[in-house]
């Protein structure tokens, strides 16, 4: 639902992801390179250097004054290069990865409360669509920064160790790429040619596939994704034009097989996972498999494991109100299971019956998130709910004082006592326990799940047009990324976006809302003031009223405001809005598609 070049992201999780990378890459348990996967380096470095190549003679079109029309031409080969060695930049290389091809926003340095210089190809689209030739010297210093980074591969990627294990992983999380930030646009907002790009990026799976398979593999497994990935680029050729292309078949007849077959291809190869904790499991066929997600990615550490014990100990604790100071008032009071654990309300009540800031958010699979509250200011569920017991407001507990009352009662004791084999319930054994009950809220069995996996009758003809409009024309799916349809982005699920959509205090869309949301804690960083994060759409036919203020009463109301351009498109100044101001000249009839399509998401 905007412009996606424009949104901040934190640079120490691209340097931590780095050396995460590294750290593996070198590890003990690592076989040397073989002769095989040096031919796959081998191939990544030629790509590169005619990626160079075209950043050099994309450079003198410019300085020679070339027409618009060329200038694109040249750009798009250019992306094109880029998509055949994205899985293997992005895997190894994420730092690189991000100021190649990382949108076009400043990257924020919180500790320091500063920002950095965007760059690469998002900023040059940008900049591009259309071309100003009064720009040519800023075009030309980015092409220059970008050429920079390209010499960087050449050196970082000859340093690095891989094995078979990292390469068949790299090319399984690029199969998930395209299937959500590639399949939506993600990296061109702007110009739209994700769909033709999209070739480029198979045709560099197919052939790193072909590097690294046994002779027997390339008579079976390997020879069934060939033809899958031929199929599929028949499909991407016929229809390139985003507005009209039918996402709602391509994903569950093209992409989703394209994903399934490369386990068997990993199984009958015996390539060995690679001995990392992930949110997407290693035996998940594809995005929409049940039990495809792993909770345990997104919790503070190993001790903190989900388990049913927990998550049912939990679900008690959080319908007992011997959580709040009075024994007044539970979670369960302002998070509704019948309501998608939400309230209903546009701001929660107080215990002194006033309204609260800001709308009860869903607690539906908030655990898939790296950041609570509407302005993300605690990293995880444990935080979140100490957060929440504690502030005289909401529930005026005192941790010390409730870990007596449960320590008192003969039943919890001896549930927390058979969990962690302690005598005494501690505070992060309470914390962990409710954030496990809110982690098991995730159920993955909406009709649109069941379509995915391909039940074709799971969803209406109107709501796979609405699904195709969702991710097509109103770009809604490069914020609220598939599958989890939230702001954690895929395929790594490392981080969760926010962003600033210029809202008003009601759907009139008259009065702007003040509330500086992350920005409170960031009061320099102008990026964020007024940024929120991007919550998830599954359920979100029980959740109204909406946005962060619960001023929007209805899905239509939402609809009608990312229609306009959101805040900038009221006349709002919000400078730093990332939602694109362009309207999405959305008909009453599409509007009424996409919000069947929302309704498809809701858990059975």
């Amino acid at each position: 639902m905007k412009k996606l070049s424009k949104y901040p992201i934190l640079l120490f999780l691209y340097s931590a992801a780095a050396l995460f990378i590294l750290s593996y890459c070198k590890g003990e348990k690592q076989q040397p390179i073989s002769e095989d996967l040096g031919s796959v380096k081998k191939e990544i470095l030629k790509t590169n250097s005619e990626f160079e190549k075209q950043i050099g003679e994309l450079t003198r079109l410019v300085s020679g004054n070339a027409e618009e029309k060329t200038i694109q031409q040249k750009f798009e080969e250019l992306r094109k290069t880029y998509k055949g060695m994205e899985w293997a930049i992005e895997y190894f290389l994420p730092y690189s990865a991000r100021f190649i091809n990382g949108p076009a926003l400043p990257e924020i340095e919180m500790d320091e409360h500063t920002e950095i210089e965007p760059e690469g190809l998002q900023v040059l689209e940008e900049m591009l669509y259309p071309y100003d030739k009064a720009n040519k010297d800023e075009v030309i210093r980015f092409l220059t920064k970008l050429s920079s980074k390209s010499n960087a591969i050449s050196i970082n990627f000859q340093a690095i160790t891989i094995d078979r294990s990292q390469t068949f992983d790299a090319l399984r999380q690029e199969v998930f790429r395209i299937s959500s930030l590639g399949i939506s646009g993600f990296d061109t907002p702007v110009s739209g040619t994700f769909l033709k790009e999209m070739p480029y990026a198979l045709e560099g799976i197919r052939q790193t596939l072909e590097q690294i398979a046994t002779d027997q593999s390339k008579d079976k497994a390997l020879k069934r994704i060939n033809l899958q990935i031929d199929t599929t680029i028949s499909i991407l050729k016929k229809n390139n034009d985003k507005n009209t292309f039918d996402y709602a078949s391509f994903i569950p007849d093209h992409l989703n097989p394209l994903a399934s077959l490369l386990l068997d291809f990993q199984k009958q190869e015996k390539i060995e996972n690679v001995d990392v904790t992930t949110a997407l499991n290693k035996n998940a066929a594809t995005f929409y498999s049940k039990n495809a997600f792993n909770p345990d990615a997104f919790s503070p550490g190993k001790q903190y494991a989900y388990s049913e014990e927990k998550a049912a100990l939990g679900k008690k604790l959080f319908n007992d109100k011997i959580l709040s100071s009075n024994n007044n008032r539970s979670c369960a009071t302002c998070h509704i299971a019948e309501k998608a654990f939400t309230d209903g309300l546009p701001q929660s009540m107080s215990l002194g019956n006033t309204a609260l800031a800001r709308n009860a958010p869903s607690l539906n699979y908030s655990g898939f998130q790296h950041g609570q509250f509407w302005d993300m200011r605690k990293d995880d569920l444990e935080g979140q709910s100490s957060d929440v017991i504690s502030n005289k407001d909401e529930m005026h507990g005192d941790l010390h004082t409730i870990l007596s009352k449960i320590n008192q009662d003969k039943n919890y004791q001896s549930e927390f006592k058979k969990i962690y084999k302690t005598s005494q319930a501690e505070t992060w054994q309470l914390q962990n326990v409710l954030a496990s009950y809110i982690r098991s809220l995730a159920t993955f069995n909406s009709d649109f799940d069941d379509y995915m996996r391909g039940n074709k009758s799971a969803m209406t003809q109107n709501q796979q047009k609405g699904f195709n409009l969702f991710v097509g024309k109103a770009q809604c799916a490069i914020c609220h990324f598939l599958p989890l349809f939230n702001g954690t982005v895929p395929p790594t699920f490392k981080k969760t976006e926010q962003e600033v959509l210029g809202v008003a205090i009601n759907g009139e869309n008259k009065v702007f809302d003040q509330d500086p949301g992350r920005g409170r804690f960031h009061e320099t960083v102008a990026t964020l003031q007024h940024s929120f994060k991007t919550p998830t759409l599954r359920n979100i036919n029980k959740t109204a009223p909406y946005m962060h203020n619960g001023g929007y009463k209805t899905l239509k109301e939402v609809m009608n405001f990312y229609n306009k351009g959101g805040g900038k498109g009221f006349g709002f100044k919000v400078e730093n809005q990332t939602l694109s101001d362009t309207p999405l000249q959305l008909s009453d009839a599409e509007i009424n598609d996409i919000i069947e399509f929302m309704k498809a998401l809701d858990d059975r």
